[in-house]
């Protein structure tokens, strides 16, 4: 029987040891999942409505409980912590409130005496999901399987399984019924398996490229619905008359809350040449300013990432970058897991750190002449997740939205995910739209009724 340890990327000590699930285990919970379906599906929206407020409670409650685990599994500072279970009660309050409407029968006049779209669940749900932001990832699904009438099996990231216990303990306190949502403890090898396992309907993944690809894969030849989040290289496209000061803090925040490890963080700082000194300085003092150190104590800012292997990537890209003659402003230096926040100037697109996804707190610069040159930089990437344009002008910021080959654009705001938008992007970044209606109908039956 195989274990699994979690290890504190900050103090290096080992957390606690998790014994994997058996494949007879894991058959055991997806034919208890599968059985609770047939009896969750005829629960009405009233009563999901009251145990996902009663989750919501929940997570309010005991969110310093939940926060302490996820900062000392992946070295997330706890205010940041804290911020990310609040934002799950959100998630949950939203869907407890509107599911039903979203899921409204909706009526279409044809010859018939009636006919209608009706949106049934499907059954299990497999979510399989990464450590960047262990709660919120898996409540942004949850919230509206559920809520639909499926049920969550949940795979999490190895480094985390603290993390996915405590989501499976937040639904059970809150009252839902058994096998509503379980985490299997297991490791990527067994992934395949479970979504070849007949039980299983739909896959969900947040994650990096070659995962989703190896999913969708699996998935596809299954004939099985698969929604992809991967990765994002997003840009922050700087025009000459935005409101520096303020555009400067938005950037700062973009690219280096949660230690920069987030797939919409802004990675490419696109300015505009004319403002391309005075901003940069502005930037370079505010990132100076940040605060690393103990990721539990309160004015942390920037702590540890997740594992030293991951640190050690973003420095090789760094240092790639800087062979490749991009400027060093700051940062640049790792210790463990432990990587400065940094920031390069003079980068051009044949360049590392603007060719790859750098999944920390490393910031690349590059400046433009025109907005045509802008567009034309932001959409070279084979990412398409998101972009920020920062401007005065709304108005013409807002027209030449079009020409971006992304899943949002955010004027004057980081690109972030919220209940009530739609979330997701093209290209490599993945399909299929989490949150907002679009997300609770990703994984439905949406059923014609015709009756004449």
């Amino acid at each position: 029987m195989s274990s699994i340890t979690s290890k504190n990327p900050y103090s290096g000590k080992e957390l606690e040891s998790f014994t994997a699930h058996t494949k007879k285990e894991i058959n055991e919970i997806l034919e208890k999942a599968d059985k609770r379906f047939y009896k969750w599906r005829e629960t009405s929206f009233a009563e999901r409505k009251k145990l996902m407020l009663a989750a919501a409670s929940e997570l309010k409650k005991n969110k310093e409980e939940y926060a302490k685990t996820m900062t000392l599994e992946i070295g997330k500072p706890i205010r940041q912590s804290i911020a990310e279970v609040e934002k799950c009660a959100w998630v949950c309050e939203y869907y407890a409130e509107e599911a039903e409407k979203h899921l409204t029968n909706e009526l279409i006049k044809t010859d018939a005496q009636k006919s209608y779209t009706k949106y049934e669940p499907i059954g299990v749900v497999l979510a399989v999901m990464p450590w960047n932001y262990p709660f919120w990832q898996v409540f942004r699904f949850a919230a509206p399987a559920l809520m639909a009438g499926n049920i969550g099996v949940l795979k999490h990231a190895s480094n985390v399984f603290g993390s996915a216990l405590n989501i499976e303990k937040v639904f059970k306190r809150a009252g839902f019924p058994d096998n509503c949502f379980t985490t299997l403890l297991v490791g990527s090898a067994k992934i395949e398996a479970i979504i070849e396992h007949p039980i299983v309907k739909a896959v969900t993944l947040t994650g990096s490229g070659p995962a989703g690809s190896a999913v969708a894969a699996t998935a596809g030849k299954n004939i099985k619905k698969t929604v992809l989040e991967l990765g994002g290289n997003n840009a922050l496209v700087v025009l000459e008359d935005c409101e520096i000061d303020k555009t400067v803090e938005i950037c700062v925040q973009a690219r280096f809350q949660n230690t920069g490890q987030s797939c919409i963080a802004g990675k490419r700082l696109l300015i505009h040449e004319s403002i391309a000194e005075e901003f940069t300085e502005k930037l370079v003092v505010k990132v100076r300013e940040l605060k690393s150190g103990d990721p539990m104590e309160e004015d942390t800012f920037i702590g540890t990432m997740a594992r030293e292997d991951l640190a050690s990537e973003l420095e090789d890209q760094v240092i790639k970058s800087i062979d490749e003659g991009a400027e060093l402003l700051v940062g640049g230096k790792r210790q463990g897991a432990y990587f400065e926040p940094t920031v390069l100037g003079n980068v051009t697109p044949k360049m590392t750190v603007f060719k790859e996804e750098t999944f920390g707190p490393a910031l690349a610069i590059t400046s433009f002449k025109t907005i045509e040159e802008a567009i034309e930089l932001s959409n070279n990437s084979k990412f398409g997740l998101g972009v920020s344009v920062f401007s005065k002008d709304t108005d013409a910021v807002e027209k030449l939205a079009y020409r971006f080959d992304e899943g949002a654009v955010f004027v004057n705001e980081l690109v972030k995910s919220d209940p009530r938008l739609p979330f997701g992007g093209v290209k490599e970044s993945g399909y299929g739209r989490e949150l907002s209606k679009h997300g609770i109908r990703e994984f439905v039956n949406r059923k014609t009724i015709y009756i004449k």
